[in-house]
């Protein structure tokens, strides 16, 4: 957002308005779009026994583990062993998106770009081993190969360089869990300015121990599965993976005659900067607001929310509090697919938009499984087990992070206006 917009809240006039053509998703319940929509709809829980490291210790140790990704099927021009798991993740989910747009590399290459990826973690997972063999042979053990690749910055840069890339901005945007509308919100602005014609942004994180295990002692590990908005919910499970958007101007799309899954109509940003780990509610509420004031809409326009919605107890009980601050009583569905993916860190919100972008082409709204009894401290419907059939114009996707960093990013419904008056 620019700093006039982060100022007066109020929308400037856009040039370019922009649309989601293309979804590269990778996650623990499908990769790839049709899996991922199909896993959506279905309710289904990507949640299993660690097996990326060793748990003993650990009194439980489930998360939401990606088992079946081979990175030879998505890297064809740089060795797998050159780029860490989160960034093989986001390298597979830009080559999807890009195909799921219609589009091949050349085409990408011969348009004015741009590459944008959030992220929590970078390659922890390398920087787990690499502190593993320093632990276990001294301090002047390294693995050049793998300290190589703990540089966040080969998120984005995998992508450039896989993809072919030539004088691109490539960003790589580390505002935590919510990373990925950051970077959605940067490529928004960059095609609605002109700057750019489209762009490749999104999250992407691997499962690490240094991540679980800190979630583990700050009391937040559910024993067995998440749930979130429930009366007995225990706390997130860590997830792993990549959502990559093909972005670009409608314009563009229209020329090219794209599929569009949705419209970007805007988001908003907020940092409170009170507290490390807690959320502030007065802070995601003037972000919602934001957003709204940004995408030219009113609370009464939003269908459904897609809440951060962690599934541990102050949470998700802020997060409401901050949406009934804004909405009043009347509160639109407000659903957590971290129920189903886990807390995916930097890839959440990115991975939440890729949901909300099928829900709005394919009318329907995923649900919050795992779900037993309400919370009445939260008070939502959360769409509970089932997805439901709907007629979506508007949806919000709510992205929260420790630090205070909040990201809410706005969708609208596309309708081909031409064929309309036509």
């Amino acid at each position: 957002m620019s700093d006039r917009t982060a100022a007066t809240g109020r929308r400037p006039a856009a040039r370019h308005r922009v649309v989601i053509t293309g979804l590269g998703v990778v996650t623990s319940i499908g990769t790839g779009v049709d899996a991922f929509a199909e896993g959506l709809r279905g309710g289904r829980s990507g949640a299993k026994p660690i097996s990326a490291f060793d748990t003993t210790g650990f009194a439980h140790s489930n998360a939401c583990e990606i088992t079946d990704f081979e990175p030879e099927a998505w890297l064809r021009e740089l060795p797998a062993d050159e780029l860490g798991r989160a960034a093989q993740f986001a390298v597979a989910g830009a080559r999807m998106a890009v195909a799921d747009g219609g589009l091949t590399e050349a085409d990408v290459r011969a348009r004015r770009s741009l590459v944008s990826v959030g992220t929590t973690d970078g390659e922890s997972r390398d920087l787990d081993h690499l502190t593993g063999l320093q632990v276990a042979q001294g301090e002047d053990t390294l693995d050049p190969v793998v300290a190589r690749r703990v540089w966040p910055g080969r998120l984005s840069a995998g992508i450039v360089r896989e993809l072919g890339l030539e004088d691109v901005e490539t960003v790589t945007v580390p505002t935590a869990c919510a990373a990925g509308n950051y970077a959605v919100g940067y490529g928004y602005d960059a095609i609605s300015s002109g700057d750019v014609e489209m762009a490749l942004c999104g999250g992407a994180d691997a499962l690490c121990r240094k991540t679980f295990t800190g979630f583990y002692r700050l009391g937040t590990i559910a024993p067995d599965v998440c749930r979130p908005f429930d009366a007995d919910r225990q706390g997130i499970l860590t997830g792993e993976g990549a959502g990559i958007l093909l972005m670009e101007s409608l314009e563009s799309a229209l020329a090219r005659g794209a599929r569009i899954y949705a419209e970007v109509l805007g988001y908003g940003l907020s940092c409170d900067a009170s507290h490390p780990v807690a959320p502030d509610r007065d802070s995601i509420a003037r972000c919602i607001t934001a957003a709204h004031a940004n995408a030219g809409i009113t609370p009464a326009d939003v269908d459904f929310i897609s809440a951060h919605g962690t599934g541990t107890k102050a949470n998700d009980v802020t997060e409401v509090g901050a949406i009934r601050q804004v909405f009043g009583e009347d509160l639109p569905r407000t659903v957590s697919i971290k129920s189903m993916i886990g807390h995916t860190m930097g890839a959440a919100s990115a991975l939440a938009s890729a949901a909300c972008a099928l829900a709005l082409r394919e009318g329907f709204i995923p649900p919050t499984v795992n779900h037993r009894t309400t919370d009445p401290e939260c008070g939502v419907d959360c769409v509970p087990n089932e997805a439901v059939e709907a007629d979506l114009k508007v949806v919000q996707n709510n992205g929260l992070a420790f630090g205070g960093n909040n990201a809410v990013l706005v969708l609208g419904h596309w309708e081909d206006e031409r064929s309309a008056v036509a």
